[in-house]
């Protein structure tokens, strides 16, 4: 087995380390100082590097103006981003892009993906649900208007980006226990946002779908589509993590060697080196799992009554990313002592976002129930 990354996904990590390297992860305020959203928009010097480099368009075909890549390459760059806290709407872009790529009509696509890589256009997708519990898609309901036109009523939470996209994907269910996926342009009559925050101190919104019409180009009813933008949304998520933890523990290396107490570094303290090989320890099984989630998204392997489906790998990443992230951050936090806390510091930046993607689309908690579910129904022996 080959497990090295191809020369394309080796060349896109070094694109976004060109583009992330002077991106300060406290170029805003604090979130600890501050009582609303930390900006009021993405970082757009940040989006439109990223759009000259060719970055937003990394997963689109070439017929849409992209290079052509794979959800690995994705989560190699949303890596990268996470360890200096880029305050850019890249996984829920990207995912949605890759959604309507698959599963949407040409028209659909013709209308959005060249403009998605191009940065014109900012897209974001409505995940959470109702209360961030529920399955987001049974929070709105949609109904067929006419022959070619489609209604939709609910509440979407924690929409990240909203106020900043241009075009938001909103799953809902059609009454018949179908889930079909309305990509919805902000200024859609019918449609309000409500400012939230996240703990990482960024605008969110409540999405409120008040008979909002979408035309049936706009809707994609394949039923895996919604599926497949959950799990990318969720294994992104777990690439974010990952990425945030190494930065994470490399702070903490560079800290300890530094720190003298008694006349040595910290660092060579038995203690103070057990808890960070741990940590080193969670970070290799949050990779590994990430890159097996990754690559059987894209592989799109497993039958039922065979070996478990993707979920089941996407299920297994989400849980060690949750976890392991906490404990990295928390690790970090006791090896740092009290300057940990200082708001001077970018660390407890880093510890606030790290408690954002461990809940972000289910906790551990959540993710062991649906393996569960998912081990039940497909007996590996």
């Amino acid at each position: 087995m080959d497990f090295t990354f191809t020369e394309e996904q080796q060349a896109a990590v070094e694109a976004a380390k060109a583009v992330f390297t002077d991106v300060a992860p406290d170029s805003v305020p604090s979130p600890a100082l501050t009582p609303g959203a930390v900006a009021d928009d993405i970082d757009r010097p940040l989006w439109a590097k990223l759009a000259a480099s060719d970055l937003l368009g990394l997963v689109l075909a070439e017929e849409h103006g992209g290079a052509g890549l794979d959800t690995i390459a994705l989560c190699l760059v949303l890596r990268e981003a996470a360890k200096v806290l880029a305050r850019v709407p890249l996984l829920e872009h990207c995912a949605t892009a890759m959604a309507v790529q698959a599963h949407g009509s040409p028209a659909l696509a013709a209308a959005l993906l060249p403009g998605a890589g191009r940065g014109s256009l900012v897209l974001t997708a409505a995940a959470h649900g109702r209360s961030g519990h529920d399955p987001a898609e049974l929070a709105v309901t949609t109904r067929r208007e006419g022959s070619s036109g489609w209604v939709l009523d609910g509440v979407q939470t924690a929409v990240p980006w909203a106020q900043s996209a241009d075009w938001i994907a909103v799953p809902a269910h059609t009454g018949e226990g179908e889930a079909v996926l309305a990509l919805v342009p902000r200024t859609a009559e019918g449609l309000t946002l409500a400012d939230q925050f996240s703990t990482s101190g960024e605008r969110l919104a409540e999405l409120a779908l008040d008979g909002v019409r979408v035309p049936g180009t706009h809707l994609i009813e394949a039923p895996e589509a919604w599926e497949r933008l959950r799990r990318l949304l969720t294994t992104g998520t777990c690439a974010l993590a990952l990425g945030l933890g190494e930065r994470v523990l490399a702070m903490t290396g560079e800290y300890t060697g530094k720190r003298e107490q008694f006349g040595f570094p910290v660092a060579t303290f038995q203690a103070v080196a057990v808890q960070a090989a741990d940590r080193y320890i969670d970070l290799r099984a949050m990779e590994v799992t990430l890159w097996q989630a990754a690559w059987r998204l894209d592989a799109a392997t497993g039958a039922a009554g065979g070996p478990l489906p993707s979920a089941g790998d996407v299920a297994v990443a989400k849980i060690w990313a949750a976890e392991g992230v906490r404990r990295v951050v928390q690790t970090a936090q006791h090896l740092h002592g009290g300057f940990g806390a200082d708001t001077d510091y970018p660390l407890h930046r880093y510890h606030a976002w790290a408690k954002q993607l461990e809940l972000q689309l289910g906790p551990a908690a959540a993710h062991e129930e649906a393996l569960g579910d998912l081990l039940a129904a497909h007996p590996l022996a």
